[in-house]
């Protein structure tokens, strides 16, 4: 069993890469063989409509543009499940991880039959978001999370999303524009709901992984 995370978060160590971590640490308690992807790290672009995918002589699924992302499309094909992790910018995931969901999925459908899978396989996904705004506005994101998890069903596998809301974001809100937030109460719900959150994101990767 191998397990491919996708981090679209700029940041390597905070609230969305620590939930991926976890996530992985969950897999590799089951055996699963792990690897983390930091897109930040890489130089590639989203879709170009080159139309590559769509030639009738074009491999299944393969997206023929060439750069960092490709070797890491080849993994998650190669891969038994997938877990995604993205802040929610401006209302929508990072512009790195929609250029990957773009790369990934659009070589997955075809024209001639949108109901068509392509993909052979079978990977089980998880998507993992965090956000700044607590539960109650994060219910009106409801649709974005959907329709970002539900992309990875072209892959045949099962697929669910997790929401990690009222994140810490700073290590001291003095410093930046950040007057309407409540520092202390900001830390005691990291202290008190995160580690929760980790806990559920170990156990997802354990289930993705065991099935």
């Amino acid at each position: 069993m191998k397990v491919i995370a996708i981090n679209g978060s700029p940041r390597k160590n905070r609230n969305t890469a620590q939930l991926l971590q976890q996530a992985l640490k969950g897999a590799e308690s089951v055996g699963a063989e792990t690897e983390l992807i930091n897109l930040y790290d890489l130089k590639y672009r989203g879709c170009i409509s080159c139309f590559g995918c769509k030639r009738k002589n074009s491999v299944p699924c393969k997206c023929y543009m060439k750069d960092d992302l490709a070797s890491v499309l080849e993994k998650v094909h190669n891969a038994e499940a997938l877990v995604l992790g993205s802040p929610i910018y401006l209302g929508d995931v990072t512009g790195q991880m929609r250029c990957f969901l773009e790369r990934l999925y659009f070589p997955a459908m075809t024209y001639d039959d949108y109901s068509r899978q392509l993909y052979e396989g079978r990977i089980n996904a998880a998507f993992f978001f965090t956000m700044n705004v607590n539960d109650k506005y994060a219910e009106m994101y409801k649709p974005i999370f959907e329709s970002n998890t539900n992309l990875l069903k072209k892959f045949g596998g099962t697929t669910e999303y997790y929401l990690a809301t009222d994140t810490l974001q700073f290590d001291d809100y003095s410093k930046f524009q950040a007057g309407q937030f409540d520092e202390d109460a900001k830390r005691c719900r990291h202290e008190e709901q995160f580690p929760k959150d980790l806990e559920n994101a170990f156990e997802i990767g354990k289930r993705l992984a065991g099935k």
